[in-house]
């Protein structure tokens, strides 16, 4: 219509974390070791591809950590054969890869990855840097973008898409196979839909 602009660009970026891992169950902060997926993971990430579906995504360019539990989550989830970056890695936790939080804090009262650095790892300022550079490839892309990857730089990308500082991704959560939907309203970012699961979405349907 005459005197109207055409909406900017509002191509969705979908965040999928990968699915369980004996690591994520233990609650072991796993950067840079290939854990693969538990049964359970891999049958996670085979019922996501429901939750996909009902996304409506149109060809997305799929982007995926070349962890193999990242690797097999896109693949299980029926995202084929993802292009893999680097930038997806989990965050680098230096010496406190394999520990759980609550080891960590034997020594370090109150630690938590947002909130305390990792010694001979990485800083929030890297993990900040990584998450810009992705959101900026998947919305210069001009499609619908899948970004399969992990559980705390999910979070981060999810503070960074609505301008929050990638510590605030501590406000966020991502379960094993969840997926969040990032989007628009009204040319404005928004987060559409977070954590959604499997669980979730057959959950709702079979209630009478």
């Amino acid at each position: 219509m005459s005197g109207e602009h055409a909406p900017p660009d509002e191509h969705r970026v979908v965040l999928l974390r990968h699915g369980e891992t004996a690591w994520s169950l233990s609650g072991q902060h796993t950067g840079a070791t290939d854990v693969p997926l538990t049964e359970t993971g891999r049958e996670q990430a085979h019922d996501v591809g429901a939750v996909l579906e009902r996304v409506g995504l149109v060809e997305p360019l799929v982007l995926a950590s070349p962890r193999v539990r990242a690797q097999d989550t896109a693949r299980l989830a029926g995202l084929g054969a993802p292009e893999t970056t680097g930038l997806l890695v989990e965050w680098d936790y230096g010496e406190y890869e394999g520990l759980t939080t609550e080891e960590i804090r034997r020594t370090v009262p109150g630690w938590t990855v947002w909130t305390h650095p990792c010694p001979g790892g990485e800083g929030a300022a890297s993990v900040q840097q990584r998450a810009d550079e992705v959101l900026a490839r998947a919305t210069g892309a001009g499609r619908d973008v899948v970004l399969v990857g992990h559980g705390h730089f999910s979070r981060a990308l999810l503070a960074r898409w609505v301008g929050l500082p990638v510590t605030a991704g501590i406000h966020f959560n991502m379960s094993p196979a969840g997926l969040s939907v990032l989007g628009h309203e009204h040319g404005r970012r928004q987060i559409a839909s977070m954590n959604v699961t499997a669980v979730d979405v057959v959950g709702a349907r079979e209630t009478p």
